[in-house]
């Protein structure tokens, strides 16, 4: 096997690869015939833990966790696949049976059974997590037998093939054990080597893999958090894949000799929610004047180039079930007018909250918004916040606005708009019966075609109504250093590294 060279002290900063490079081969980009091939990738995000049953909506910890870990079912083009579920049938409207694939095992030996199933899926709905509502009619999950696992529902369920791509399983028995979850054991092409929180993720092939048996000995993650350093990292040969370049870095690693780079479609997208418990956002007439007042076209097209496009819908174009609506205009007057007509014409003051490094370019795009509303009469209060102190403060809705990005992580859009912006989710305030009522006859049919009409009549709901403003569809991007092969950047944007090869 080959291992790759490791640059020497060229960077203070990035001390933790230099590490990496001391305990690993070294000895030229070919390597001497016999050793071990170790793939290396720095996340823009860390995994903060990998317990995906507690985290189960977070990119980073999902990336992490499915190299090891696997899912009933996989989403392709659209629609559940097979993965350790080979086929599944719905009996009756409040009955879904999924028959197992036979012959696997986990990576410590030990036979995957329905019971693993079972236990994975109850203690996920047990912890009441961002996954719960859209499994929260489930009211039974049994192992009918090895091979077999039946879910009994209070209510139609359509979306539960879906959604089941996001729950990753592990051993029954098992994983209700925080310490499981330190080195979790999978059914997975890797197994887990160790987790070093803030540091990095050590893996090594699983020579018992049912599959197709992963083409490097060992794959790294590594907790590199900026920008500059990843991407020096990456020039030196000391990181082998990157993803989620800002627009404005990418010229570094675009054109650049030795790395390859590429661009594709996501399921990411940047909200700006209006906290509809607090004047002045409780009046419809206040929101759509904020979004009148926004040139969102200049906005994304000078930030984002050819890493975004305007949104037009709650989910992006590449969700199943996204709708293509109309922009709101660029009209400053038209904002004036509703906010006077809201009882606001000397203008509104307000605040707007958003993450230490929540995405690319947001802090610009906060201050263009900005920037546009003073225009209009809306004194807006900027609020970057720690990520930590973020996420505190979003769960208890103590914001005005809330600039984020988002992902539609199975790439159904059940997955966001049932979540979201039912009235039982309290997610920013927004309640409207004829949405729910909507959405809740999507999430019961089995037919596809019902359900996208269906979820084209809410997009146009909420797009209207205003609940957010939708500024920009971001897209996936990646580099990689040109002896890397085999990486497909999927529009999940969460890599599976089994079949990437290195020199």
């Amino acid at each position: 096997m080959i291992t790759r060279s490791r640059a020497g002290n060229r960077l203070a900063a990035i001390a933790l690869v230099m590490s990496l490079a001391a305990c690993g081969g070294s000895g030229g980009s070919g390597g001497a015939a016999g050793e071990e091939q170790v793939l290396r990738y720095a996340p823009q995000l860390f995994p903060v833990s990998l317990d995906v049953q507690q985290y189960p909506a977070e990119e980073a910890v999902q990336t992490a966790v499915q190299q090891g870990l696997e899912t009933l079912t996989v989403m392709k083009d659209g629609q559940a696949a097979p993965k350790l579920a080979t086929s599944w049938e719905s009996p009756d409207d409040r009955t879904w049976v999924f028959h197992l694939r036979e012959g696997v095992t986990f990576s410590d030996g030990s036979a995957f059974t329905a019971k693993d199933v079972k236990g994975s899926v109850e203690r996920l709905i047990g912890l009441k997590g961002s996954l719960a509502p859209l499994l929260a009619s489930i009211t039974a999950v049994e192992a009918t037998d090895d091979r077999t696992v039946t879910f009994r529902t209070s209510a139609p369920l359509g979306t539960l093939p879906s959604t089941l791509s996001l729950v990753f399983i592990g051993q029954g028995d098992k994983v209700a054990s925080d310490a499981y979850w330190q080195k979790p054991i999978g059914t997975g092409p890797f197994k887990f080597d160790s987790f070093s929180p803030d540091d990095k993720v050590e893996l090594s092939r699983n020579d018992t893999y049912w599959g197709a048996k992963a083409k490097v000995a060992k794959l790294q993650i590594l907790n590199m958090p900026e920008i500059s350093a990843r991407i020096t990292a990456l020039n030196n040969d000391e990181v082998d894949v990157l993803a989620s370049i800002p627009p404005d870095q990418v010229a570094e690693v675009s054109g650049v000799d030795g790395i390859k780079y590429g661009i594709g479609p996501s399921f990411n997208y940047y909200f700006i929610w209006f906290n509809q418990n607090n004047k002045p956002f409780d009046d419809v007439k206040v929101r759509q004047a904020m979004l009148h007042a926004i040139d969102v076209k200049s906005v994304v097209g000078d930030l984002f180039g050819d890493l975004g496009t305007v949104a037009r819908s709650p989910v992006t174009q590449a969700v199943f079930g996204s709708a293509e609506l109309e922009p709101y205009s660029y009209d400053p007057a038209l904002a004036k007018k509703l906010l006077a007509e809201a009882g606001y014409p000397n203008g509104v003051t307000t605040t707007m909250q958003w993450p230490l490094s929540g995405g690319p370019n947001i802090r610009a795009m906060a201050q263009a918004f900005i920037s546009s509303w003073e225009k209009v009469g809306i004194k807006v209060q900027p609020q970057e916040k720690e990520r930590a102190t973020w996420l505190k403060d979003f769960a208890a809705l103590q914001w005005d606005m809330n600039l984020q990005t988002n992902t539609t992580g199975t790439g159904d859009a059940d997955f966001t708009l049932n979540r979201l912006y039912t009235c039982e989710a309290k997610r920013m305030g927004y309640c409207n019966k004829d949405l729910d009522s909507i959405l809740a006859k999507a999430r019961a049919s089995l037919d596809q075609n019902e359900r996208k009409t269906l979820y084209a009549q809410a997009d146009k709901i909420i797009w209207e109504d205003a609940v957010g403003l939708f500024p920009v569809d971001l897209k996936n991007n990646y580099a990689v250093r040109d002896d890397v092969q085999g990486l497909e950047m999927p529009v999940s944007g969460r890599p599976d590294f089994s079949q990437v090869s290195v020199g």
